[in-house]
């Protein structure tokens, strides 16, 4: 399978302009380790900057979308790949199986959504594939409270701390996965 990051981010077009930024350094780093994009097909928000700089860059990109969202005023058919599956949970299948690692940069419900279940299925050991949140200017920092009260109050095993990583920039990011190995992580319940 060719090497392709999956990236979760926001289709919000009413964001600083230093997100869009995270999205267009993401897509340099993405270059220059070779990778293809895979994303939710969006020519919107920090997709749509996704988008534009694999365009200009040259880097390959698949876009992912249900039928009932792949209109012209969301999408762009022209400068990617485009999937149509049938509905949300066929598109995270697709995204899931042809993906090599999973990113989230900043995003809304959808985007935890779909990072959190990426979570879920590595810690149920449907894959084992990189999972990194960047984590720039603290975006996440709220939510990372919320995981660490989970695993203080018993609710999430400390050892799930390990089936994601928290970047600060794209190219820590990259980084980790570059040099991603999968560990075995405890489940009391499917151990291996």
């Amino acid at each position: 399978m060719e090497n392709r990051l999956c990236v979760f981010c926001s289709s919000s077009n009413d964001l600083e302009p230093k997100y869009y930024k995270l999205a267009e350094d993401l897509v340099l780093e993405i270059k220059k380790a070779n990778y293809s994009i895979m994303h939710g097909a969006g020519s919107i928000g920090l997709m749509g900057s996704l988008l534009n700089a694999a365009k200009e860059n040259n880097v390959n990109i698949i876009g992912v979308v249900p039928e009932k969202l792949n209109k012209p005023h969301i999408v762009d058919s022209k400068n990617q790949k485009l999937v149509v599956t049938k509905d949300m949970k066929d598109r995270k299948e697709y995204l899931r199986e042809n993906s090599s690692a999973f990113i989230a940069l900043p995003g809304g419900f959808g985007t935890l959504e779909e990072i959190l279940e990426v979570i879920t299925l590595k810690q149920l050991k449907y894959h084992n594939k990189a999972i990194v949140f960047i984590n720039a200017y603290g975006y996440f920092d709220n939510l990372f409270k919320q995981f660490d009260y989970m695993f203080e109050t018993n609710f999430a095993n400390h050892n799930y701390r390990n089936l994601y990583f928290v970047a600060n920039s794209p190219s820590e990011a990259i980084d980790y996965i570059n040099n991603y190995t999968h560990q075995n992580i405890y489940d009391k319940y499917l151990r291996e």
